[in-house]
């Protein structure tokens, strides 16, 4: 069963996953421009400049880096994956359609699971893949 709450002896406030990168105004205008998410807040100090980006009153967010000696960060593999569920499929089109006039094609997944019928993989300009999957809202 899926439970809706935080354990309570693991009281997490926010999760956020961060990640460095030497195209830091390529991954922000992929994120933001092209998936659509906010910037909550950029910051620049100890040779770092970075990003924060997520959605407005939600407290999961995604943070790039970049470093003035570089933050080169290739992905690992084509298993790594950041997944976007959506309820509305046609949001979801957009969203592709978008990314692909900016330049970010569909790729196959590495993983039968992540079907082309129901989803799409795009790379983000470090090569992480992102993955868009259309699911049903659950019944109320």
């Amino acid at each position: 069963m899926i439970s809706e709450q935080w354990p309570a002896d693991l009281p997490i406030a926010r999760v956020r996953v961060a990640r460095p990168t030497d195209r830091l105004d390529e991954v922000v205008a992929f994120y933001r421009d092209g998936i659509g998410l906010n910037v909550l807040e950029s910051f620049e100090g100890a040779g770092y400049t970075g990003v924060l980006l997520g959605l407005p009153g939600v407290a999961y967010h995604l943070e790039f880096t970049h470093h003035v000696d570089g933050s080169d960060c290739p992905a690992p593999s084509r298993d790594n994956l950041l997944v976007f569920y959506l309820y509305d499929r046609a949001a979801m089109d957009r969203i592709v359609a978008r990314l692909h006039t900016q330049g970010y094609p569909s790729v196959p997944p590495e993983n039968p699971y992540w079907s082309e019928d129901r989803c799409a993989t795009i790379e983000d300009p470090d090569g992480w893949r992102v993955v868009f999957m259309h699911i049903q809202q659950p019944a109320s």
